[in-house]
Order: C-alpha cells, then structure tokens, then sequence
C-alpha cells in the first residue's frame, strides 16, 4: 500500500483550496490516509486500487442516499487522483463526536430509527452496492459456543454466556440497504445526544436488515438498540436475530484478540461484549426462549 507524505497532501490541497489550512494525520491503518484539514474538511486519500474504487463507489452512494435520509452524511467537495491510479476525497467535515466517547439520549435513539427507515427506503436499483447474502446462524452460534466455552475457561468471561446462546434461530428478513459497520467510531453525537451524522459508507451492501441493528448493539448497547429497532418498525424476530449477531460476533471477536488472531483494542472489545450482553426485558417478554 502507498501512503501519501505530507508534501503530497499539501500539493494537493492547494490545487483544491485556499490558503494553507493546519492539517493533522487522523489514521494510519485501512485503505485509506485520513486527514483533519482545518476545522471544516476531512481529507482521504487511498492508499490502493481496491481503496480507490470503494471510494468512488462510497462518493455516489452518498448522492443517492442523501434525499432519502435526515442524518447528514458527509459531502466530497473535491475529488480525483492524488496519485497515478489513487484516488482522493475531500469532504466536509460534520459536527459531533463519536458515539464510543458520547452517549446517545432519547433523542439521538429516535434519530438512528430515522436512519434505519431512511436506509430501508432507497431503491435498491439506485444504489451501486453488493449484495450480500445473511450468515449462517448455526455456524455463528457453533463459532461462539465454542469462543464462549474457552473464554469462561480462562476467565476471561462470565461462564454462563455459551448456555444463553442456545434456543432458536430467527430467519433473515428480506434485503434493504445497509450501513453495515455501524461502529460507535461511525456515529457521530452531538453534546446533548442527538445523532449528527453517520461517516464511512464503504462496507454499504444489500442484505440483511438485523445486521445494522446488531451494529448499534455493540455500538449504543442491546437496550438502546432494540428499542431504535423497534422505533424503526422492526418486529421481535429480528430483533432477536440482531441481538444473537451482536452476541455472537462480540464473542468471537474477543477470543481471536486474546488468543492472538486480532488486533483490535481489547478495553473496546470488552466494551462491545457488555454492551451485546445487556439485560433486553422487552425482548425476554415477547421471545422468552431466546432470551
């Protein structure tokens, strides 16, 4: 992967904008080189072919969701190649910090169900995204079982969680437009706890509906979510069914850190864990076997 020196990014941004604004590198890892320019504009650069061309793909979505959604999301106010080949956005910049560092009020819930409606809304002819198919329950359930049951053994979670992971499956609902990683890094919070934006549309398919919820399960915790869910006019089933993803993916996704697989921060995996495991009273009541 290339990754632009910061010559490179004031050459460019000259040819772009005015002046010579401050700059601080935000992100060295993924596709991309993230740049705060000034206080108003986010730039990223792609550091490879496949990052460029998710980009692209990235800039269009944005234009076709935008009618459809009342959370801002980012704008490109330029864009090309900074490279032979790389490609380039600058954006602006939207207020809010992340959800991992401000929680969401009852506003800001009623805000992620506008998100989910909106999203379910666009056309799916509009938008340039692959589809993906939903995943294997029994495969995730038997993966977290499994994670669940050495994690315990080692103390390194609570012993009860592989038995609460037992009960039935839920189907996937139909396909409608998803974020797909809705990580609290993605959701941006304003002071008070409204939702001001939602950033980095990338990974944006066609699939199932749970997986956005079981997003902001490990994001917002199991209660807020499912209650966004319900706001959203999703029913029991799938919440169920993002509740057992979000479970599921936080397990194993803590036993491949600890059993050194992954690199992901451990405190926010911990985190994400107890926010999947969260008491869902609601949910008990009308699924008590999945519960």
């Amino acid at each position: 992967m290339t990754s632009p020196e910061p010559a490179a990014v004031r050459r460019l941004l000259r040819r772009v904008l005015p002046g010579e604004p401050r700059i601080s590198r935000v992100d060295e890892g993924g596709d991309h080189a993230t740049w705060l320019v000034g206080t108003g504009h986010v730039l990223r650069m792609a550091r490879d072919i496949d990052g460029t061309a998710g980009q692209r793909r990235e800039i269009a979505l944005r234009e076709a969701i935008r009618p459809h959604l009342a959370i801002a999301v980012p704008r490109s106010v330029a864009h090309g190649e900074w490279a032979p080949g790389l490609g380039y956005t600058l954006d602006t910049r939207l207020p809010g910090i992340s959800a991992e560092k401000q929680a969401v009020s009852a506003a800001g819930e009623e805000d992620l169900a506008v998100l989910l409606t909106g999203l379910r809304s666009v056309p799916a002819a509009t938008v340039d995204v692959p589809a993906a198919a939903a995943r294997s329950l029994p495969e995730l359930t038997g993966e977290a079982v499994r994670a669940a049951v050495r994690l315990a053994e080692d103390g390194a979670a609570g012993p009860d969680l592989a038995h609460r992971l037992t009960g039935p499956l839920p189907p996937a609902a139909p396909a409608t437009l998803l974020h797909h990683d809705l990580k609290g890094e993605h959701l941006l919070v304003t002071g008070a706890g409204r939702v001001s934006g939602v950033l980095d549309w990338t990974d944006a398919i066609l699939g199932d509906p749970a997986e956005d919820v079981a997003g902001l399960v490990i994001s917002v915790g199991a209660a807020a979510a499912l209650r966004v869910a319900r706001l959203a006019g999703h029913g029991p089933e799938l919440c169920a069914r993002a509740l057992l993803l979000a479970r599921c993916d936080t397990l194993t996704r803590l036993a491949d850190r600890v059993y050194g697989t992954d690199d992901s921060p451990l405190p926010l995996l911990r985190a994400q864990l107890a926010r999947a495991w969260e008491t869902t009273p609601d949910l008990y009541r009308e699924n008590p076997g999945r519960a």
